[in-house]
């Protein structure tokens, strides 16, 4: 029962987001042995790569489908909803 209590609390006061596309491309990038070439390999060529990992570029729906289907990174990880402003 306490431990209920604890994890509803917890999920109340601070929630665990999801990670931010960019990050979750480097950081599965990294975990694999990945470099950028690979990246622009799966989304088209080695500016929109570049562009998308120094954040200059967002992220189009044909890219996040591509990187899904190539690297099985989960697509709550590439989608993520804009939080309302205050």
């Amino acid at each position: 029962m306490l431990s209920v209590l604890v994890s509803a609390y917890e999920d109340e006061h601070w929630p665990v987001l999801p990670p931010d596309p960019v990050e979750a491309i480097k950081f599965h990038m990294e975990q694999n042995g990945f470099r950028q070439k690979y990246l622009a390999g799966v989304i088209g060529s080695a500016s929109p790569a570049s562009e998308v990992l120094n954040r200059r570029r967002p992220l189009t729906m044909e890219m996040i489908k591509a990187i899904h289907a190539s690297w099985s990174v989960p697509l709550e990880s590439l989608l993520r909803a804009e939080e309302p402003v205050a």
